[in-house]
């Protein structure tokens, strides 16, 4: 959490990189199955779209920062989620599983979480946004990633990774440095802010957005093959991390912390909670969804910056 963030941002600045960068017809393509492509078509599509929701939270934090430097940083990760989701696709067009300009469909609970986005991230306090980025970071991005790479054996799939996972440190490092500084405010104004927070109907409606969520991603990975406990592994990082500074003096810290224990531990009954509410968000009708924000749909496995 010791960290300067000027040197920060100026590293972010150098460590730039874009798609061109990588030869996506270099050999190794061949190398996915026809066993694998269904069940990693489906895996791929959703790391694209949490790498978009992650892009727009980054976009609401940039504009709650507590200085210009943090807010400049933010809004380079705001670009640099929207690259990862870029070279996913482009990987997905490697491999031949979508069509000529295809994009894939979120699922139903990615949907919902990206119309709770649009709709009350700009106007959520930096103390919730500043809390739910990292752990979202922790455990659905960076876990996912991380089980990827023990699945698939291209080389160019690995060489991707590498640049987005320097990213992705680069984003957890700054995430929990913010946690500190966010946690470091009088106690008067947490206490304020905490009881806003409860208040506030995005809050309810977010958990019930995110609970869900995060079970479909277990689902995801146990679909893969992996055991659901390296999602768990990945999500006690939030609290080891977390702990270390003074962001522990944040409700919305501990409230967090404390499900990331019910989900880890397996013989919780808040289980069955998660399970129904996965079946139920199965059966959402479609037509209830809202259009999708234009934010959304800057998908392109072209070689953009």
């Amino acid at each position: 959490m010791a960290i300067v963030l000027e040197d920060m941002l100026q590293t972010i600045k150098d460590r730039q990189w874009a798609l061109a960068d990588i030869d996506w017809d270099a050999p190794g393509a061949e190398m996915i199955t026809d066993e694998q492509r269904p069940k990693l078509k489906a895996f791929m599509a959703d790391l694209v779209w949490i790498e978009n929701v992650g892009a727009r939270g980054f976009a609401a934090l940039a504009k709650k920062a507590p200085n210009d430097t943090l807010a400049e940083i933010y809004r380079y990760f705001h670009a640099e989620e929207q690259k990862h989701a870029n070279a996913e696709l482009a990987l997905m067009q490697r491999w031949g599983m979508l069509e000529a300009g295809e994009v894939p469909e979120p699922n139903v609970n990615i949907r919902l979480a990206i119309e709770w986005l649009d709709k009350f991230s700009d106007h959520m306090s930096l103390s919730v946004l500043g809390t739910v980025i990292p752990m979202l970071e922790v455990a659905l991005d960076g876990a996912l990633l991380k089980f990827l790479l023990e699945e698939v054996d291209d080389p160019i799939c690995h060489a991707t990774f590498k640049k987005i996972n320097a990213d992705e440190s680069r984003h957890l490092a700054v995430d929990f440095y913010a946690l500190d500084l966010i946690g470091q405010a009088r106690m008067r104004k947490l206490l304020i802010e905490s009881v806003g927070s409860v208040l506030h109907p995005g809050v309810i409606i977010g958990a019930l957005m995110y609970i869900p969520l995060l079970n479909k991603m277990r689902d995801n990975i146990v679909d893969m093959g992996l055991k659901e406990e390296r999602l768990y592994e990945a999500m006690s990082r939030f609290k080891k991390n977390g702990e270390r500074g003074k962001g522990t003096r944040l409700m919305t810290y501990q409230v967090l912390k404390r499900h990331a224990g019910w989900v880890i531990d397996r013989n919780s009954s808040y289980h069955l909670l998660a399970d129904f509410m996965v079946k139920a968000t199965d059966h959402y009708p479609r037509r209830l969804l809202r259009p999708q924000p234009t934010w959304s749909k800057e998908l392109t496995y072209e070689t953009v910056a």
